[in-house]
Formats: C-alpha cells, structure tokens, sequence
C-alpha cells in the first residue's frame, strides 16, 4: 500500500511541477511573442484557467507529501521526503503572496482596461515563477531521490 501511495504522490506531483515549467518555458515565451494583443488575451485566458486548477493541485500534493512522510515517518530517507514537503510549503507560501496577487489582476485584463505597466507586471510574474519552479523541482527532486 505504501509504494502505491509513493508512486502515486511521485506522479501527481511530477505532473504539476511539469505543468509549471510549461508554462516557464514553453507556454507564457510563445504567448509573449504573439503579435498585437494575443499574448495578453491568452496570458488573461490561462490565469483564469490555470488558477482556478493549481492551487487544488499544489495542496493535493502538498498532503499527498505529509502522508507519505507520516506513513514512513521511520523510513530511510524521510527527511528528504519532509524536506520537500517544506519546499512545497514555501512555493504554496509565495504563490498566496506574490504570485496570486499578480494573477487575479491580470486575469480580468483586456485590451480595454489593463494598465500601461501591464508588461511590467507579467514579467515580475515570471521571474517570480521562475523562482516558483525552481523550488517545486527540488521539492520533486527530493521527494524522488528518497522514495525510489
């Protein structure tokens, strides 16, 4: 039962930190270079659609990762597993406080009412995911290493 829930936490996790680094890497870079107002359109479309599935996502994985630190909680290699629920934590930490607060905004933009420093605060918005995807793929990494 426990390498069920182990294989199980690895893949849901796993599919949210490479949701994330899609949308890093491949998905907001193709929006940005989409001409007149597309990219905005699209970048509005994706945080309404996007944040309204990721925070049910990063929690999920968040309690998927304590139960399976619990359930080890004498196994070889769970302080990996905790340190990675801590990982987890931060990232859940800095999307409430610097990352939503960006998001709700620019979800409800339109080329009619965004503001002139609309680009400004897409590109905080990246770096600060950026930094978002690096925490969630050492958490990954760590959860990982240690229970395979």
């Amino acid at each position: 039962m426990l390498n069920a829930l182990e294989v199980f936490t690895i893949v849901v996790v796993g599919l949210m930190v490479g949701v994330e680094f899609s949308v890093a890497f491949v998905i907001n870079p193709i929006l940005n270079a989409l001409p007149g107002d597309s990219g905005q359109l699209g970048r509005s479309h994706g945080g309404r659609m996007l944040g309204a599935v990721m925070p049910v996502w990063y929690i999920t994985s968040l309690v998927l990762v304590a139960v399976c630190a619990i359930a080890g909680w004498r196994s070889y290699g769970n302080g990996l597993v905790v340190t990675a629920g801590a990982l987890l934590i931060l990232s859940v930490i800095m999307s409430i406080l610097l990352l939503v607060p960006i998001n709700n905004r620019g979800k409800t933009w339109t080329p009619d009412n965004r503001p002139a420093d609309w680009k400004q605060q897409m590109n905080r918005w990246d770096r600060l995911h950026h930094v978002r995807v690096a925490v969630i793929i050492a958490a990954f990494a760590l959860l990982v290493a240690a229970l395979t």
